[in-house]
């Protein structure tokens, strides 16, 4: 990114994500606003749970898209729950930063990286705490997940910074004499990778890591209350007109400008374009404009993208629609730039679409960032549609 696509980037999200951090406390406060996110029992019951400190997601990321010549900005999701990337993206600078074009490339260019593992986690677990304790760390997921790899980058960068780590899988911990254990490892803080609905669903609502997390025996980053803005229903929260009187005038107008129409699919009217219309009717009458989304997945599952998708695609999602929460999504012009590829052995430079995706701290601001790029519109490297490469900040010398 050039400076000034970077300061874009980070002045809109902060407005951005203070308008997320609105919703997430009018959710908390008022059931009719809650409902919009179409929460599930237990995420209901575990909204409420105090994490021990302040912030609803103190890591998180917005995948993001310039548009416009780069003069514009759209985030089309919000991260909220268990953002992957950050230790992927500071290993691929560090190999990128190595090589010796780049090195060639720094005789004519200033190169900023923008490192995203931060000091994060110990910040929320101070804050848990009370005290700057150093704590012994759980990163908890299943064993067999396609982003295990990433666990070994973070280990190895938590004993770096002299910090006790140990990657667990959520069915190996016991809760007993008010402590979590894992194999002898007593835990003080979870660096949370495991999705909550997979959790509940495999270990139940009364497991030893819901259960010592209620108690306050371990500090759990991200805490249960991220479900809430993690909900793709959330991006609807920010852009229906029924709940403009949550917003301030400078988070309408961030909203207004960077936050694509979304709605969830349901029978009723609203507003398009200024227009009233019936939103069923208008998502089968203008799918080549429309996106479909299941309220609460990852990978790319379950997306479709109506401009690419035949009658029955579209239909089908339409279906699924009616029987789980899905959101509707206005499309976005894709960005594209030439990259460089070597397929067999040759060069090859092509156009390929590129998403933006700052990773955030405390829900405030913006503190590194991931790119994906993809020949395929779904950019989802876990979906096979997309992969990472390093991000940074460049100018001329």
């Amino acid at each position: 990114m050039t400076p000034s696509e970077y300061e874009l980037c980070r002045d809109r999200a902060a407005i951005v994500l203070r308008a997320f951090s609105t919703a997430h406390r009018a959710a908390l406060a008022d059931e009719s606003v809650r409902a919009q996110l179409r929460l599930t029992d237990w995420e209901e019951q575990l909204a409420t749970v105090d994490p021990g400190f302040a912030a609803a997601s103190p890591t998180s990321r917005l995948d993001a898209f310039f548009v416009d010549g780069g003069k514009g900005l759209r985030f089309t999701e919000y991260n909220a729950e268990t953002p992957a990337g950050a230790a992927y993206n500071d290993a691929l600078t560090e190999v990128f930063e190595a090589m010796p074009v780049m090195r060639e490339f720094q005789r004519t260019h200033h190169l900023r990286p923008l490192p995203a593992r931060s000091g994060v986690l110990l910040g929320a677990y101070e804050e848990w705490s009370g005290a700057r304790a150093r704590p012994r760390i759980a990163i908890l997921d299943w064993k067999e997940v396609p982003t295990y790899s990433e666990f070994l980058l973070f280990e190895r960068y938590f004993a770096g910074q002299g910090l006790e780590c140990k990657i667990v899988d959520p069915r190996e911990v016991e809760y007993r004499g008010g402590k979590l254990w894992s194999d002898g490892f007593e835990i003080s803080l979870i660096y949370k990778r495991v999705l909550l609905h997979e959790l509940i669903e495999r270990c139940g609502i009364d497991g030893p890591v819901v259960r010592a997390v209620r108690d306050r025996a371990v500090c759990m980053v991200n805490p249960f209350s991220c479900k809430l803005m993690h909900k793709k229903a959330s991006l609807a929260v920010l852009s229906d007109e029924r709940n403009a009187r949550l917003f301030s005038a400078e988070e309408a107008e961030a909203i207004e400008a960077h936050i694509p129409w979304t709605r969830v699919v349901e029978e009723r009217h609203t507003m398009f374009g200024g227009k009233e219309v019936d939103l069923p009717k208008f998502i089968r009458a203008h799918r080549e404009r429309l996106v479909l989304k299941p309220n609460d997945e990852y990978g790319g599952k379950g997306i479709v993208l109506g401009w690419e998708a035949t009658d029955a695609e579209w239909e089908a999602g339409l279906a699924a629609a009616n029987e789980e929460p899905y959101i509707v999504q206005d499309r976005i012009t894709l960005p594209t730039e030439a990259y460089p590829s070597v397929i067999a052995g040759d060069l090859k430079i092509f156009d390929r679409m590129l998403d933006t995706a700052p990773f955030a701290v405390d829900g405030a601001y913006v503190e590194g960032c991931m790119t994906r790029l993809g020949t395929a519109a779904l950019l989802n490297v876990t979906a096979g549609g997309g992969s990472n490469v390093p991000t940074y900040v460049i100018e001329p010398r």
